[in-house]
């Protein structure tokens, strides 16, 4: 059997079944085969090191099971001169764990997107809702946020028992919550949610870019950065701009 053809046998092979696979190959003494054999045995100790990683981040998962159906929520984009912000809520299935699920400023894009596809497959519900520009100047960014809060939650089926949430109290929820500082780094259900709500938000910035280019928002997605300020000093906001967020840039 060439090293060509061991490899692509080992590749179809399940992380379950991946150190039988390799023994079964191990007494060939090829070089190549050798180093390819060190290769997937690695690929099995970073998968076991991910189910470790995955494991602590089901703790609180874990805590409350009891409640039944629990969800995660998270939010993206409190902090941007421009567009919505962004809120997901998650309830993840508890029989098989989606690897690599994290707080979403620890993954890069490309990590995220994909996330993001894997999720929304596998979860078994989410929810996403955005509160406009327009609404975050007329009741102040934090209400907004709670609005698409809630109303993520609420396109949730089934519905959550419990809610794990990261670092805040949702006004209007009547079920349990559980706030959590850093919550997206210490609660899978939480990262998944941040990872909906970044992936959302950050298209949706990327198609705004499109009609405002000037502005520069699929690089900045509305963050204010240097070019962000600079251009809104040179051209002005745009609809999407929030106006309480950028009176002081401006004045």
């Amino acid at each position: 059997m060439t090293i060509q053809e061991i490899d692509r046998i080992l590749s179809d092979v399940p992380m379950n079944r991946l150190l039988t696979k390799i023994a079964e190959f191990s007494p060939d003494s090829r070089a190549g085969v050798q180093k390819l054999l060190a290769k997937y045995r690695k690929k099995h100790d970073d998968y076991v090191r991910e189910l470790e990683r995955l494991d602590r981040m089901m703790l609180y998962e874990r805590k409350y099971a009891d409640y039944g159906i629990i969800c995660g929520i998270d939010e993206a984009g409190r902090g941007p001169l421009a567009g919505p912000v962004c809120a997901a809520a998650v309830i993840l299935p508890k029989d098989h764990p989606i690897l690599y699920v994290n707080d979403s400023k620890q993954l890069s894009p490309k990590k995220r997107e994909e996330l993001y596809n894997v999720i929304v497959r596998e979860a078994v519900s989410f929810g996403i809702a955005l509160s406009s520009e327009k609404t975050i100047d007329e009741i102040n960014i934090l209400q907004a946020t709670y609005r698409a809060m809630k109303e993520a939650v609420e396109k949730l089926d089934p519905a959550p028992q419990l809610s794990l949430n990261d670092a805040v109290t949702i006004p209007g929820i009547s079920i349990r919550q559980v706030p959590i500082i850093k919550g997206d780094a210490k609660s899978a259900s939480i990262g998944a949610a941040s990872i909906l709500a970044k992936v959302t938000r950050d298209r949706l910035m990327t198609e705004y870019d499109k009609l405002y280019p000037e502005y520069g928002f699929a690089e900045h997605k509305g963050y204010g950065s240097q070019k962000h300020i600079e251009a809104l000093r040179k051209f002005g906001p745009c609809p999407i701009h929030r106006e309480t967020f950028i009176r002081g840039i401006l004045a």
